[in-house]
Formats: structure tokens, sequence, C-alpha cells
């Protein structure tokens, strides 16, 4: 599956970087793509393993706001 977030907070390549990390490092999650300019995040993964409510909390974790 793939879901697109919309990450406030975002501002440049220490974010995009320590977002991405978070996402990679959750089970199921097996492709992350990010546009900072945008602050949008393309992640791809299997649903058998995380919901967008896991990907989600993992972001807001790391001081960040997902939207949608």
């Amino acid at each position: 599956m793939e879901l697109t977030l919309e990450v406030n907070g975002m501002n440049g390549e220490k974010s995009e970087k320590q977002v991405k990390e978070t996402l990679e490092a959750l089970e199921g999650v097996y492709g992350v793509e990010i546009d900072i300019s945008s602050r949008k995040v393309n992640v791809s993964f299997d649903a058998a393993y995380v919901t967008k409510g896991l990907m989600k909390e993992a972001i807001e974790s790391q001081g960040y706001e997902p939207v949608g």
C-alpha cells in the first residue's frame, strides 16, 4: 500500500532525515520518499504490519505534526 501525509514542522535536511529514518524503522515500511518543499511524505508499506496511526504516532514522537 501507499500513503501520502503532509508533515508540518519539517524545514530542512535534518527534519527530512529524521522523519525518513523514523518511518523506515517501523516493521512493514519498505519505502519513504519526502518532498521537503511541499512537506509531503510518501510511504510504501505492508498493512499487515503497520497502520497509518502507527506511522503518525512515530512522526509525532519526533516533534512533527502529520496531517491527513
